[in-house]
C-alpha cells in the first residue's frame, strides 16, 4: 500500500517515525490530504479523531473507491480503523500498526468483531473471483445477521482451509447443491472452480479460485476475435468457470501470435514451453499433424499439464476454427472434487505440539485418520473432529490399509495417513502412493519434523560445525532390509560426518563393528529413545561402548543412534565463529 502519514502536532512525531519504519509511508501535512486523496491507498492520522474526521469528511464518496483511513492518538494507545475497513484495507492496516506499537486495535466492523468472514474482501485476500447474481450488500447482511448459510468447498487452498477451520455456528458444510433448499438455508456460499447451479430462492455467492492453466494451440496469425468467448463457452460445457484460469500456456514459437498479445495486454500471465518439453508429456489426444508441423504431438494439452506440474486435465483438447484449447488443474487443489482426498502427514518425532500447523489442520478436518500406531503416539489423533474414524495401522497389512483408505475415499471423505517423523525418511509411503496412482486418487504430502532434528535439539548440539563437520548422514544399519553395496555403514563412515542411524537398535553389534572401521573408538555417541515422547530417554557415551549402552538399557527399534564429534561439542567454537562469522556484524 502507498501510505500517507499525517502527524498532527509535535507529540505525534515519535509515533510517526515508528510508522514510517514499519510501512515505508510518506509524511504529508493535514492540508495536503485533499490533493493527495486519489494518489494514496491509505492515510494514517496521528492526532485527535475529530481532526481526522473533519479533514476527510468532504472527500468521502464510496467504500469501493475511498482509501483506507486509520487514526492513532498521540499517546499511541489507540489505533482506530476509521474508513474503508474491509474493501480499502483499513482493518488490516489497523492490526498491523497496533502490533508495531504493542497496543490493541480498535475495529468496529461487525463481521470482524463477531469473528465472521469478510465476504466483500475474502476473494481479494485469497485471489478468488467473487461471482453472484444477487446484491452483494444483501448477501453480506444475510451472513452477518447469522441467517442459516450453506458452504460448499469444491477446491483446496489456504483460503478454504481457513473457512473450514473458522466456520461460524450458523454455517453448515454441504457436499452437493441439491442439499441446499429454502427450507434450510437463506445463503449459499461456494468456493469452487466448477459450475454449480444456483438453488431457487437462496442467495448465492461463489468464489472462483484461480487454479487452472489454459493450454492453447493457434493457427499462424489467427485473428484473436472470438477465441476467448469460444473457449469460455467450452469451459462452461465442461463444468468449469472461466474465472478459474490463472495463466495461459503454449509453445514458444507462438509467442508473437495476436491472441497471445491480447492476453498479455489484459494482464494474464503467459508461459511458453519448447517443443522438446511438450513432446515429453503423455496426453490423451496426440496429433500426428501437429507433430509434423511443430515437433510435438500435442500443444494445448501438454502445455496445460506442464503448467500445472502434471495436473489433471479437466477439459481435454477442444478444437475451434483457428485454435485448440485444454484446461488442467494441479492435483493439490482438487481435494474434494469427484471423490475424496488423502493427506500423508508427517507426525513429527512424537510430541503432539511438534506436528506442523498444516498437519494439525488436516487432522482436525479428517473423516478418517489412519496412523502408524507402533510409531506414532495416539495423543496426536485426539484433535480429531466428532464422528471421525481413528484407526491404528499397526495390525494391518498394506492391502488392508489401502482398502480402508479407498473405502472412505470413494465416499468423498478426507483422509489423513499419519506417519512418524517426516514421511520421506523411512516412511514406507512408496507402496501406498503407487496404489493411489494406480487408482487415480488425489493425495498430497505434508512434511514433518524428523527425529534426527529432535535429536539435535534434545542433545543441544549443532550437527554441523565449521572446519570439523559439514555433513549429516541419515541412514540405517543392514538388517532384514538389504543395503545397497555402496551404502554400507563402514563406507559412509569414512567421512566421519555426523551420522544419524534409524531403526537399528536391534542390530547394534553389527552397527558398532562397521562404524569402528572408520570412526575413532572414543567418538561421541548418543542413543535417543522415544525422542520427545513422555518417556524419552537419552544415553551418551563413546563408540566403543555403543552396543553395551543399547543392551544394558533394553532399547528398542524406536531409538535414534547419533555418532560424531558434533555431539555436545563446544570446544574452540568461539574461535571458529569469530573467524567465520565476524564479518556479518561489521558496519
Amino acid at each position: 500500500m502507498k501510505i500517507a502519514i499525517i502527524p498532527v502536532g509535535e507529540a505525534a512525531s515519535t509515533i510517526a517515525a515508528v510508522i514510517e519504519k514499519e510501512t515505508g509511508g510518506q509524511r504529508i501535512t493535514r492540508h495536503q490530504v485533499s490533493e493527495c486523496w486519489i494518489g494514496f491507498d491509505a492515510f494514517v492520522f496521528i492526532g485527535a479523531l475529530g481532526i481526522c474526521v473533519r479533514t476527510i469528511a468532504p472527500l468521502i464518496q464510496d467504500k469501493h473507491t475511498d482509501p483506507a483511513v486509520v487514526c492513532i492518538d498521540t499517546t499511541g494507545r489507540h489505533v482506530i480503523s476509521v474508513l474503508s475497513g474491509h474493501v480499502g484495507g483499513a482493518n488490516d492496516l489497523t492490526k498491523r500498526l497496533a502490533a508495531a506499537l504493542g497496543v490493541v486495535p480498535v475495529i468496529t466492523t461487525q463481521s470482524d468483531n463477531n469473528g465472521l468472514w469478510p465476504l466483500d474482501t475474502l476473494g481479494r485476500q485469497y485471489d478468488w473471483t467473487a461471482v453472484t447474481d444477487d446484491n452483494m450488500n444483501a448477501v453480506i447482511t444475510t451472513f452477518v445477521n447469522r441467517h442459516p448459510t450453506a458452504l460448499l468447498v469444491d477446491c483446496h487452498d489456504e483460503g478454504t482451509e481457513m473457512m473450514l477451520r473458522t466456520k461460524p455456528a450458523h454455517v453448515t458444510v454441504v457436499n452437493h447443491t441439491k442439499d441446499v433448499t429454502t427450507e434450510s438455508f437463506q445463503l449459499f456460499i461456494i468456493v469452487s472452480p466448477f459450475v454449480h447451479e444456483k438453488p431457487a430462492g437462496v442467495k448465492t455467492l461463489q468464489y472462483v479460485p484461480k487454479v487452472a492453466a489454459l493450454g492453447v494451440g493457434l493457427a499462424h496469425q489467427a485473428a484473436p476475435e472470438g477465441i476467448a468467448d469460444a473457449i469460455a463457452r467450452e469451459m462452461t460445457g465442461h463444468g468449469l468457470k472461466k474465472e478459474c484460469i490463472r495463466e495461459v500456456s503454449t509453445i514458444d514459437i507462438k509467442q508473437d501470435e495476436p491472441f497471445i498479445h491480447e492476453l498479455k495486454a489484459k494482464g494474464l500471465p503467459v508461459r511458453l514451453f519448447t517443443a522438446e518439453q511438450l513432446d515429453g508429456v503423455e496426453v490423451p489426444n496426440p496429433s500426428e499433424v501437429v507433430s509434423k508441423h511443430v515437433g510435438t504431438a500435442s500443444v494445448c494439452e501438454a502445455a496445460a499439464i506442464l503448467a500445472t506440474d502434471g495436473g489433471r486435465l479437466l477439459m481435454p483438447k477442444i478444437k475451434g476454427a483457428t485454435f485448440t484449447a485444454a484446461v488442467a488443474v494441479p492435483e493439490r487443489y482438487l481435494t474434494t472434487h469427484g471423490g475424496g482426498h488423502i493427506e500423508i502427514v508427517g507426525a513429527g518425532p512424537g510430541d503432539p505440539e511438534l506436528v506442523s500447523v498444516r498437519g494439525r489442520r488436516m487432522l482436525e478436518q479428517a473423516d478418517l485418520i489412519l496412523y502408524a500406531g507402533s510409531l506414532v503416539p495416539r495423543e496426536l489423533t485426539l484433535c480429531a473432529k466428532p464422528g471421525a474414524v481413528v484407526r491404528s495401522s499397526a495390525s494391518m497389512n498394506l492391502e488392508e490399509q489401502c482398502a480402508l483408505m479407498k473405502e472412505f475415499y470413494d465416499r468423498g471423505a478426507q483422509i489423513v495417513r499419519l506417519h512418524t517423523g517426516d514421511p520421506c525418511i523411512f516412511g514406507a509411503i512408496q507402496e501406498q502412493m503407487a496404489f493411489f496412482d494406480a487408482h487415480n486418487m488425489s493425495y498430497h504430502i505434508t512434511p514433518g519434523i524428523s527425529s534426527f532434528l529432535a535429536a539435535a535439539a534434545e542433545l543441544r548440539s549443532q550437527f554441523t560445525i565449521p572446519e570439523r563437520c559439514q555433513t549429516i548422514i541419515l541412514t540405517r544399519g543392514e538388517g532384514r532390509t538389504p543395503m545397497p553395496e555402496r551404502e554400507k555403514l563402514h563406507l559412509l563412515a569414512r567421512s566421519q560426518s555426523t551420522m544419524c542411524i534409524f531403526l537399528s537398535a536391534a542390530i547394534v553389534d553389527d552397527v558398532q563393528r562397521e562404524l569402528l572401521q572408520e570412526y575413532p573408538e572414543d567418538t561421541p555417541v548418543a542413543a535417543c529413545y522415544h525422542l520427545t515422547w513422555p518417556d524419552q530417554r537419552i544415553y551418551r557415551g563413546v563408540l566403543r561402548d555403543l552396543a553395551k549402552i543399547i543392551h544394558d538399557n533394553h532399547l528398542t527399534l524406536t531409538t535414534m543412534i547419533v555418532v560424531g564429534q558434533s555431539i555436545d561439542n563446544r570446544q574452540g567454537l568461539s574461535e571458529l565463529y569469530s573467524k567465520h562469522f565476524s564479518h556479518l556484524f561489521r558496519k
